[in-house]
């Protein structure tokens, strides 16, 4: 059975917009319940208990019980409009579902044991492909997320959906093709050993030195020619 969270909320009078405007003067949410061949139920949620919610992992996907005037409704959030300016939500929608309904729902993918991956100690890099992956799910069981462990994979190495654990009953959407989810990509730079650096530095001091020698050398020849021809000039 999924986890399910429960959201208090209070019921509202009237629809449109106006109705809306007037319960978010009063500082609430508005929303509504819809779903499962039953009437609408209009409601106001408070926005500090809303936005704890959107800012955990899969709202869409987590099972959510919303009590209004005593009565309990097993939902599932469709959608949240938010302010333009302010980002604050303005308006969120609860879908009702029963027990035997089957839901297609967004999954977010999370990596575990990034530093056991032998391909990311090598300077390489996670490149995920998909961040969600989209599933058909019994409404009961529903994962807030799924999991794909990196122990073990090396620069060229992808993880696909065949490699991911699914609950008993979901499915992948995309059932046609052993998908992509991540790859562990080469570094764009690779990285130079310390010792192989000091080595070059060695090699352009010894050359500037010899450079060095070479250039005192044929100014000091020069000084010489020049005094003996000045002898020379002095004696004639």
């Amino acid at each position: 059975m999924a986890q399910t969270t429960t959201i208090p909320a209070e019921a509202r009078h009237g629809a449109g917009t106006g109705a809306a405007r007037a319960t978010r003067r009063e500082g609430r949410v508005p929303g509504i319940i819809y779903g499962k061949e039953m009437e609408p139920v209009m409601i106001s949620v408070d926005p500090q208990g809303l936005r704890q919610q959107l800012a955990k992992t899969g709202f869409f996907s987590r099972v959510f019980d919303v009590t209004v005037d005593g009565e309990t409704h097993r939902v599932l959030a469709r959608d949240v409009q938010f302010d333009p300016v302010t980002d604050r939500a303005i308006h969120v929608d609860f879908m009702r579902f029963g027990s035997d309904t089957k839901l297609n729902i967004e999954v977010e993918m999370v990596f575990e044991n990034e530093e056991e991956c032998p391909g990311i100690k090598r300077g390489g890099v996670l490149n995920v492909v998909r961040r969600t992956i989209e599933l058909i799910c019994p409404a009961d069981n529903i994962p807030q997320f799924l999991t794909s462990d990196l122990t073990g994979l090396d620069i060229g190495d992808s993880v696909h959906i065949s490699a991911i654990s699914l609950p008993e009953g979901v499915t992948p959407v995309v059932t046609d093709r052993d998908f992509t989810i991540a790859t562990i990509a080469a570094p764009t730079l690779m990285p130079v050993d310390e010792e192989e650096e000091e080595e070059e530095g060695e090699e352009i001091e010894g050359e500037e030195g010899e450079e060095g020698e070479e250039g005192a050398e044929g100014e000091e020849g020069e000084g010489e020619e020049g005094e003996e021809k000045a002898e020379k000039d002095a004696k004639d």
